[in-house]
C-alpha cells in the first residue's frame, strides 16, 4: 500500500509541475488522496520556480 501511495503521489507531483490532473487518478479511492496532495505540490514547486527566475530576470534588468 505504501508503494502505491508513493507512486500515485509522484505521479500527481508530475502532472502538478505540468500544469494538468488526471481525474480517473484524482477519484482512485485508494490513492486518490496521494494523488491530489501530489498535484498540489507539484503546482506549488512549478509556481515557486517561475518566481524565482522572473526575480532573477527582474534583479537582473535592474543592474
Amino acid at each position: 500500500m505504501m508503494e502505491e501511495a508513493f507512486v500515485a503521489y509522484t505521479a500527481g507531483h508530475a502532472d502538478g509541475s505540468a500544469g494538468r490532473r488526471d481525474v480517473q487518478l484524482a477519484e482512485d479511492p485508494q490513492t486518490g488522496s496521494d494523488y491530489r496532495i501530489g498535484v498540489v505540490d507539484g503546482s506549488v514547486a512549478a509556481f515557486q520556480a517561475e518566481l524565482l527566475a522572473e526575480v532573477r530576470r527582474l534583479l537582473g534588468e535592474a543592474h
